[in-house]
């Protein structure tokens, strides 16, 4: 009779790889649900049984099976991908998805580089600190490795999750931080069921009650806002047709009535400032001052010193009452879709619509000044698209800003990825961003989600996807600094450094 064992472990091997693979499209699954960052973390905890801690993988195996991991999260997480390079892009379905797969292969390496800490150090009663801390590196780092691709982490998720409320004091990664070692821990309550439980529930309930304070407080009155979603196919605007369409669209909806802030989209004129329709931004400064309007909107920005042959830019346009014209530049660009890599021109050849290589805006750019008759002016820190998936980012720049922040507010156009989950990700990571900061957000965007975020980061009003509409509202702006803004990620990164070290010393001392 045949030796049965070989087939056995070969089984054994591909059902691990599967349930991994599964275990990493359920968790990203989960991230949509109302309360995804609570179900996550113990479905996490099934990720380390499957690993196997107790019986650790040679480094590569261990590297391996992460990496399998983090494909399953990432290939449902990051699937939209393919609308913009094959439906939008035109791009080949199968080099589409070879892109999808590719991308997530790529990010996947961080949360796999994450899990080398189980074979590495001897386990203890306070491993979940050291996974933790390794977690929070390699998150860190794919946050900025190649100018970074952060989206898809744990925190977001915690926004709807037990440790939300740390956020303020320490950013995303801390949440990160803290959903990561809960995993453990319930993967260790077998063996310690009291103490675990007696943990868990003390840090849950810390969190919860951290949530009590505040560090930013209402200033002024509130100010009158609309807030203008188009809802024009992205297709639309790669013909002059549709781009007219959407230039005439956007002028009359900003001029249809009075407001203190009117806010369109990215790219709600989507041709070169110096080529817009005759007249077109005479007319809206024209508006702003005799209404005493604050107008902010998305164009293509036209570079008077090209960079490195870079003619355009990814701008936003303020128009206030008797004042100079504001100009943001989009600072991270999104990589294939505003910048090509060097060697990458091949990869946006295969598209069949235009793509640009912008320019890039200063990280340093003042705060868009918002007037008001007889009031302290406002002052708001504008952000462009994918900018509001870098938190220290925007911390850095609220903490360095010559003038105080008072709201935030995020020019967004998704249309490249159509009905997926892509706006309800963002959203939630403006809802971090808000959290973080302890500020007010705006969104406006070009098929949704357009919404108002209150300082604690929950959706005030909001309006439906793919709705060509107007939201109008007052909202309160916010004064003061939350510590995340005067530290930035330093604590956090400071804590998962020094455990880490403090468990290689005790590897090797042991």
């Amino acid at each position: 009779m045949l030796d049965q064992q070989p087939y056995r472990y070969i089984g054994g091997k591909a059902s691990i790889v599967l349930s991994l693979f599964i275990l990493g499209a359920v968790l990203a699954l989960i991230a949509e649900l109302p309360y995804g960052g609570w179900i996550q973390i113990p479905v996490l905890s099934l990720v380390w049984w499957r690993l196997n801690p107790q019986t650790p993988n040679p480094l590569k195996k261990q590297f391996l099976q992460g990496l399998i991991f983090g494909i399953g999260y990432f290939v449902i997480g990051l699937w939209w991908l393919y609308i913009s390079l094959h439906d939008v892009g035109g791009m080949n379905a199968l080099l589409a998805c070879m892109g999808v797969f590719l991308l997530s292969a790529y990010v996947a390496v961080y949360f796999s580089l994450a899990t080398l800490v189980i074979p590495l150090f001897k386990q203890s009663r306070l491993f979940g600190l050291l996974l933790a801390s390794s977690w929070v590196l390699a998150e860190f780092l794919r946050g900025y490795i190649f100018t970074g691709f952060p989206w898809m982490g744990f925190a977001e998720t915690q926004f709807n999750g037990p440790f939300a409320p740390i956020a303020p004091f320490f950013g995303g990664l801390a949440c990160t931080f803290l959903a990561v070692w809960a995993s453990w821990e319930i993967y260790q309550v077998r063996k310690h069921v009291l103490a675990s439980a007696i943990l868990l529930s003390a840090v849950v309930s810390i969190s919860q009650l951290a949530g009590l304070l505040t560090f930013t407080k209402p200033v002024g009155e509130p100010i009158s806002v609309r807030l203008i979603q188009g809802n024009f196919e992205q297709s639309l605007i790669f013909k002059p047709e549709g781009i007219l369409q959407q230039i005439a669209f956007y002028h009359d909806a900003i001029t249809q009535s009075k407001a203190e802030l009117i806010i369109a989209p990215e790219t709600a004129f989507p041709w070169p400032e110096n080529q817009l329709p005759a007249n077109l931004l005479e007319s809206l400064r024209s508006f702003s001052n005799s209404n005493d309007a604050n107008l902010l909107f998305g164009v293509i920005g036209r570079e008077s010193a090209p960079q490195n042959n870079r003619e355009f830019s990814n701008r936003a346009l303020g128009l206030s009452p008797s004042s100079p014209t504001y100009i943001y530049d989009k600072s991270h660009l999104v990589p294939f879709g505003e910048f090509i890599p060097p060697g990458f021109h091949w990869f946006v050849n295969a598209f069949s619509v235009p793509l640009s290589d912008f320019a890039r805006g200063g990280m340093s750019q003042p705060n868009f000044t918002i007037l008001r008759a007889h009031q302290d002016p406002i002052y708001a820190a504008i952000t462009i698209c994918y900018e509001d998936v870098f938190g220290s980012e925007l911390a850095s720049r609220i903490r360095n800003s010559r003038k105080p922040t008072n709201l935030l507010i995020n020019l967004t156009n998704l249309a490249w990825f159509g009905d997926s989950q892509a706006p309800t990700q963002q959203l939630r990571l403006s809802q971090l961003r808000s959290l973080e900061t302890g500020l007010p957000a705006l969104r406006a965007t070009n098929t949704g989600i357009t919404a108002v975020l209150g300082p604690d980061g929950k959706v005030l009003k909001a309006l439906p996807e793919f709705t060509q509409s107007t939201l109008s509202t007052q909202v309160q702006a916010y004064s003061g600094k939350t510590p995340y803004v005067i530290w930035g990620n330093l604590p956090i990164l400071g804590i998962s450094c020094l455990l880490l070290l403090w468990g290689l010393i005790r590897h090797r001392r042991f």
